[in-house]
């Protein structure tokens, strides 16, 4: 029995001897980084599956390093074998945007069908390719859709004040859509009060600094304007226990809740 206790005693010491020794390695190559590049926001630092490179967070970058962080790696490693990028996958499971920390009340609302599947949706009013998303979504059913008004003034300069023209009319989701969908102009004026502001922040806040940027209920970040085959397969991939999470506070908007495209 004694021998026995103290090979277990062994074994659970040897355990966390190596969990700290990861974990000091972790901290140390996240000060090496910071201090060869004092400008650089480092957020995450783990041991990679590949070749023995460190996978860090900079910004809203994944890089590798070495254990000295003597070389920075940038760009995808490849699974050639599934022809899978590792580095996609690992950004995906690394940034998260939990759905209870979503300000739902600022965001347009459209449920179809029983609304039972839900996704939110950071869209430039102006943004090609959120245009095309709305395109895929319009005839997806069983849905309900939270668009938040992100105007990438950088890109679109005119895509706040058309944010802003759509937050004020007396139904935005019939605004929203039919600009979206049949570029018909909002007549309302731009000077309501409004949330814009308050979403680019949120922006910044979580680094979404392209659109479309859509989060799931399991608070998956995916950007891109997907096929709708592709969305189908993204919505499927959220489990069932992410339904009783806390749902974060939201608000009617009208007849938004109601609305069609």
């Amino acid at each position: 029995m004694r021998t026995f206790h103290f090979v277990l005693n062994l074994a659970l010491g040897l355990t966390l001897c190596a969990a700290a020794h990861a974990t000091g390695d972790e901290t140390r190559i996240k000060k090496l980084i910071e201090t060869k590049f004092p400008k650089a926001e480092v957020s995450h630092v783990a041991k990679s599956n590949v070749l023995g490179l460190y996978e860090a967070m900079v910004g809203d970058r994944l890089v590798y390093t070495d254990s000295k962080v003597n070389y920075l790696f940038l760009g995808e490693i490849i699974d050639i074998e599934r022809m899978v990028s590792l580095t996609g996958e690992r950004m995906q499971k690394l940034r998260v945007l939990p759905w209870n920390e979503l300000p739902l009340d600022l965001a347009i609302k459209l449920v179809k069908g029983d609304g039972s599947r839900e996704i939110a949706i950071f869209s430039d009013a102006d943004c090609p390719f959120c245009r095309r998303l709305e395109t895929e979504l319009k005839d997806m059913d069983n849905l309900t859709m939270y668009t938040f008004l992100l105007p990438i003034e950088s890109l679109h300069p005119d895509a706040g004040r058309k944010s802003k023209m759509i937050w004020c009319s007396a139904d935005r989701a019939k605004a929203y859509y039919d600009f979206m969908l049949q570029n018909l102009m909002p007549t309302s004026s731009p000077d309501c009060d409004n949330p814009v502001e308050k979403i680019v922040a949120l922006g910044q806040k979580y680094r979404i600094n392209a659109t479309p940027t859509m989060v799931f209920r399991d608070g998956r970040i995916v950007s891109g304007a997907l096929p709708r085959d592709a969305l189908e397969k993204e919505l499927s991939k959220v489990t069932e226990n992410t339904k009783t999470a806390p749902k974060a506070k939201s608000a009617e908007n009208g007849k938004a809740a109601a609305a069609k495209p």
